[in-house]
């Protein structure tokens, strides 16, 4: 399936690497366009080092670079110049709209729902979802999809094994309670 359905990924949700996976996994299934900036890149990137300093930035870099090239159409350039038009409450956030506006997104998937009020986004024709909701969201319209995204991601974790018991765990960690509870009605697939 092909579709014109856009999102942009904010860089709290690719910060952690479980939900950094399930969200590529999810984007290469063509069910709708996963979009990004090299300055979302910048941000997760930052991030992640900040608390593991044990990791080496040309890993992260290979990340970003398997990302850009498994997600087709993935990297939105040129929307410097609708920044400065944005309004939120917090400014540096601006660029995730700008960007969502270039690419003709309509949702940005964040944690950070406070800083992109939906009164704002509205004028726009934008709105943010929390990523369980996103996820949920999409489980609706194609459960086989997202059952097949995270069963790969599981089968994928050898370092060590994960059970399904330890995959949902682990991404009841990340947030995703509903999108634990759909999962959960197809244990067996997982």
């Amino acid at each position: 399936m092909n579709s014109n359905f856009t999102v942009v990924y904010d860089a709290c949700v690719l910060f952690p690497a479980p939900l950094r996976d399930l969200l590529m996994r999810l984007a290469m299934t063509d069910v709708f366009r996963a979009r990004w900036t090299d300055r979302i890149h910048e941000e997760w990137m930052r991030a992640v080092l900040g608390i593991r300093p044990d990791l080496k930035r040309a890993d992260l870099e290979r990340t970003r670079t398997l990302m850009n090239d498994h997600v087709r159409d993935c990297l939105v350039t040129g929307y410097e110049h609708l920044i400065e038009s944005i309004e939120l409450p917090d400014p540096n956030d601006r660029h995730v709209v700008a960007a969502a506006l270039r690419s003709g997104a309509s949702l940005i998937v964040t944690f950070n729902l406070k800083d992109f009020p939906q009164e704002r986004l509205r004028t726009h024709n934008i709105e943010a979802h929390h990523p369980d909701d996103f996820i949920v969201d999409l489980f609706d319209l194609t459960p086989e999809e997202v059952v097949r995204a995270a069963a790969e991601q599981r089968r994928s974790l050898r370092n060590p094994p994960k059970t399904v018991d330890e995959f949902t765990d682990l991404l009841l960690k990340q947030g995703l309670t509903q999108t634990v509870d759909k999962l959960r009605g197809f244990r067996w697939m997982l």
